[in-house]
């Protein structure tokens, strides 16, 4: 951390590292596994055929089945056959797959079946590539890359109703690779018969290597992992940046108040977006191509129809009631009260307007990071977001911690801390497939220990009854140890129903991505160094290793 600072932009003076790995290449099925067409047999062109595989391998999958990944599908399909294929394959409702998709099925059991010694030489075979390709020396260290493997094609989900779903990821080729390395680096060598579409030496980026994808256009890029120098700084730098917020937010606070009696309409609505993505932690949600991407939108492009207003709802007054598809289509339903000058200002921007017309006509995010970008350097929306994630967390922690629960109790109060940040930054997921079948194991435990306790009870019971007959040693020490055992019954019961709060409350929030992308981890663990709790309770090896820079420098007394 301490070593010297390079000139404004520069990332590294020297950057060498072996190169991507490719996917590897396509195994044509065995002879045994057909492909029917119309009811009979078709052989495919392995180029035909490697795209049938993608497909088949999704077969019991709910996306095969919606009509828009079948129509990019079939169509992207047919730009791979033989002109032969093509005039025969007309209907994609007469494809058979079952067959392919059995055959891989199978292969799946196979592969759980195999025996501890083929499972050690597949797990030699990657630690072998992940020590060949797996780090790079960035300057005087051997830093982890990320993401060395390159993505093996198949075929496009999207998140939500992507417009796209089902078209092609084609596979990516050494001729799409730009490579990006020092001049005095060994400069990794392309696979034979093959060359790089460029060599360059940037050292304003921190990307080794980087590819266009051929269904949104978007670059994709291979980096350091996160336990790097560069990333941690990085992530520091963040999360300095929202205590920087800290520190006038009261001013910008007021100053958004002031500006909802504006006379020019452009400030009033900037002043409301501002309040929005303040308060509920949206957002800002850029413009997009129609058509090109699914339809979500972030607070700027909200639309009239996206928001209801009630003068009074549930007894509270001036209620905005949200409803619309964030990003990644995660829908943010929310009634939230508001001051009464942001409803009549909401009332005003929705005259004279038609249900898709944008509730903030005169804004756009380029406007309103400009405005942020006055108010202080460095901020834009995504730094409120970090900013009322962290200090939400921190406000939690101190109401939630009892200092007189034990550690399951205080990991609880944490998660709940954690939990509530997730509800602001609307992290949702889907209630795990498995959520029933685990919450009944549970319980059945939860049963088989209090059984445990009644029994250690009587036990505690009759020994004391024995001990007031007897009145000697022995059976004053038999009272000490079933009293210790009912101790113990009793915390194994309360950590099993810790538990299974834990997972109740839990079943339907993501608390990763808020514990990863915007809780300043000095928080967690200035927190866990002042109760005592180890640090493994909180973060995972792999965020462990993310964190090291906080956990090397917050002190139980860290404030964010």
């Amino acid at each position: 951390w301490e070593e010297e600072r390079y000139p404004e932009g520069i990332k590294w003076k020297f950057l060498e590292h072996k190169g991507p790995v490719f996917a590897p290449p396509y195994e044509p099925l065995p002879e045994n596994v057909k492909f029917y067409y119309d009811g009979k047999v078709m052989k495919l062109s392995t180029k035909a055929e490697e795209v049938a595989t993608f497909f088949a391998k999704m077969l019991d999958h709910e996306y095969t089945t919606k009509e828009i990944f079948r129509k990019n599908f079939f169509k992207d399909w047919r730009k791979e056959m033989t002109s032969e294929e093509k005039s025969t394959i007309t209907n994609l409702s007469k494809c058979d797959f079952t067959h392919m998709s059995q055959y891989f099925k199978a292969q799946t059991e196979a592969r759980k079946q195999m025996s501890k010694e083929e499972k050690q030489k597949i797990k030699e075979e990657n630690e072998r590539l992940l020590k060949e390709y797996g780090y790079c020396v960035m300057d005087n260290h051997k830093e982890r890359i990320a993401n060395f493997k390159i993505e093996p094609p198949g075929l496009f989900r999207g998140r939500g109703n992507h417009p796209k779903m089902g078209m092609l990821k084609r596979r990516i080729m050494p001729e799409d690779i730009i490579i990006n390395c020092s001049k005095d680096s060994k400069i990794p060598a392309p696979p034979p018969g093959h060359k790089w579409k460029e060599v360059r030496h940037d050292n304003k980026v921190t990307w080794l290597v980087s590819w266009t994808e051929n269904i949104q256009g978007s670059i994709k890029y291979i980096m350091l992992n996160p336990s790097s120098r560069i990333k941690g700084e990085k992530d520091w730098q963040k999360y300095e940046t929202a205590r920087r917020l800290k520190k006038c937010v009261d001013k910008i606070r007021n100053q958004y108040r002031e500006d909802w009696k504006s006379k020019e309409m452009k400030v009033r609505q900037r002043a409301v977006a501002l309040y929005f993505i303040d308060k509920l932690a949206l957002r800002a949600g850029n413009e997009k191509e129609e058509g090109e991407t699914a339809d979500t939108v972030g607070c700027c492009s909200l639309r009239v129809e996206h928001i209801k207003l009630h003068p009074e709802l549930d007894g509270q007054e001036y209620v905005v009631e949200f409803d619309f598809l964030g990003k990644d289509s995660i829908r943010y339903y929310n009634k939230v009260p508001v001051e009464k000058r942001v409803f009549k200002n909401l009332q005003l921007f929705m005259e004279n307007k038609q249900p898709e017309d944008d509730l903030f006509d005169r804004l756009n995010t380029s406007i309103l990071n400009k405005h942020l970008q006055d108010l202080m350097e460095g901020l834009t929306a995504k730094v409120f977001r970090t900013y009322n994630a962290s200090i939400t967390l921190q406000q939690q922690l101190k109401e939630l911690t009892n200092p007189d629960d034990n550690i399951p109790a205080k990991i609880l109060s944490y998660n709940r801390a954690n939990r509530a940040v997730a509800i602001l930054c609307n992290h949702q997921r889907a209630p795990p497939k498995t959520f029933e079948k685990s919450m009944m194991n549970l319980q059945s435990k939860i049963d088989a220990k209090k059984e445990q306790l009644a029994d250690a009870r009587r036990e505690l019971k009759s020994a004391k009854a024995d001990a007031k007959v007897r009145r000697d040693e022995k059976s004053k020490k038999t009272v000490e140890s079933k009293k210790k055992a009912v101790q113990r019954i009793e915390e194994q019961l309360m950590k099993l129903e810790v538990q299974a709060t834990d997972r109740e409350e839990n079943k339907q929030i993501a608390l990763g991505t808020s514990k990863l992308n915007y809780l300043d981890p000095r928080i967690s663990v200035a927190w866990c160094k002042k109760w005592g709790i180890p640090i493994e309770k909180i973060y995972n090896k792999t965020q462990r290793e993310k964190f090291a820079w906080a956990i090397d420098m917050a002190e139980e007394d860290y404030e964010f």
